[in-house]
């Protein structure tokens, strides 16, 4: 009976093919507006390591000046000090720890046709690669042992590598960066991340990073981070001046593997801060954090209020499709009276009206989600084109895909409710005598 139903709104689609047309492109247009903004919209918010995201913590404290905090809502700096990333990572209290920054350094190619460039990087421990995953495509991280001799190592990014030794293997090759080799160990294989979700700070969606380096070698050649760095009285003067003030720059992430290594950890942070306030350190109250990556993502607003209104609006834009829409159906059905009067006279229920009126409503939906889909692909590559920090979320995954659809459909039926039911009010006997 469904596919009688489905011939039937078919035929009744072609009778009419400009008004057919018109009610397709507005659910289209309706459907990618508003796909188009909650695509971003669930890309930027979406667990970006799902099957670990609740064991990484950020770790912050509050060391910031006694006499104002350092956000207004009294939240600790979003990073710490080198003096306190070392201590916390000399201590091992964690299953995996990791203190790290950005640095940016020329490059000097081996190949003469390339000119040297600047390119940004990551000073990170080994356990990084182990924390948050990047797939490797030769070789693999340096292990602890270099951290502890501060090697002169580096893993490449998939693109530099392309860039340096044309794609190939280049583990156990050198590469020069501000004046000094550095072997390679690992390159890693594409990591597309859609947020940069370890390093917030310096940017959600800014370029991936393009080699990592040891902290500890980073250390030794003195090189200051190329990320934000905030300082609530002055540092004083020189390198060493600088490591022990208290000048924030650095990003500290730990594993914890379960709820009770987490508040043992919080235990020891709390522990750790108490004693350097016997030094005359975090002159505030105790207020350390342990944030998981979804709730750190929150912390710092990944999720823009500005592609929430964008995403409220093109909803607001996909209601006002359907309410044209629902004046359409209402006059297409309407103008069939007399055929549904002439159905109703030869033995059909209202039920079968109503079946048959919303399944040609859904026929619409399912054309408008088809358009829609391929409106929403354009109007994705046009945000990617206008908005490059949205490189990376403004990508249909086949949930959204499977969304797209279903929300034409289900829109159409509901916009088909209503005249629907009025084209089920119609009475045989009044249609027959006309």
């Amino acid at each position: 009976m469904l596919g009688y139903y489905l011939q039937l709104g078919l035929r009744s689609l072609k009778r009419n093919p400009v008004l057919t047309a018109l009610m397709v492109v507005g659910i289209a247009l309706g459907i990618a507006a508003s796909m188009t903004t909650l695509t971003v919209l669930h890309l930027m918010g979406s667990d970006p390591i799902p099957w670990k995201s609740d064991k990484l913590h950020y770790v912050q404290l509050d060391n910031w000046s006694a006499d104002q905090p350092f956000y207004d809502d009294g939240r600790p700096p979003d990073q710490i000090t080198y003096r306190d990333a070392v201590a916390l990572t000399e201590a091992g209290k964690a299953d995996r720890q990791s203190a790290m920054f950005k640095l940016s350094l020329p490059i000097q190619p081996e190949n003469k046709e390339l000119k040297p460039f600047q390119s940004l990087g990551r000073v990170a421990y080994s356990d990084f690669f182990a924390m948050f995953e990047p797939r490797f495509k030769y070789g693999g991280p340096w292990n602890r042992d270099q951290d502890d001799s501060h090697a002169r190592v580096v893993v490449l990014g998939k693109d530099i590598n392309e860039k340096l030794f044309g794609g190939q293997d280049s583990t156990g090759r050198s590469v020069r960066m501000d004046g000094s080799d550095y072997t390679i160990v690992g390159v890693l294989d594409a990591w597309n991340l859609r947020s940069r979700y370890y390093d917030l700070t310096n940017g959600a969606f800014a370029d991936p990073d393009e080699f990592f380096m040891p902290f500890t070698t980073a250390l030794d050649l003195k090189q200051r981070s190329s990320g934000n760095n905030s300082c609530w009285r002055s540092p004083g003067d020189g390198w060493d001046a600088y490591l022990a003030s208290d000048c924030v720059w650095m990003q500290m992430w730990v594993e914890l593997d379960s709820p009770a290594r987490l508040a043992e950890y919080k235990s020891f942070l709390d522990s750790y801060v108490n004693e350097q306030k016997k030094l005359g350190r975090f002159p505030r109250p105790l207020n350390n954090r342990l944030l998981d990556v979804n709730q750190w993502m929150e912390d710092q607003q990944v999720v823009s209020r500005d592609v929430e209104v964008q995403t409220g609006l093109g909803f607001a834009f996909l209601v006002v499709c359907l309410v044209n829409t629902i004046g359409l159906l209402l006059a297409k059905f309407t103008r069939k009276a007399g055929e549904i009067g002439l159905r109703r006279a030869l033995g059909a229920s209202r039920r079968d009206v109503f079946t048959q009126f919303l399944v040609e409503s859904g026929v619409v939906g399912l054309s408008g989600g088809l358009l829609g889909l391929v409106l929403t692909g354009l109007g994705l590559v046009a945000v990617r084109a206008l908005y490059e920090e949205y490189q990376t979320v403004a990508h249909l995954d086949w949930t959204m895909v499977l969304t797209t659809i279903g929300l034409a459909i289900l829109a159409a039926l509901l916009a088909g409710l209503y005249p629907t039911w009025r084209a089920c009010r119609v009475q045989p006997a009044a249609q027959l005598k006309m």
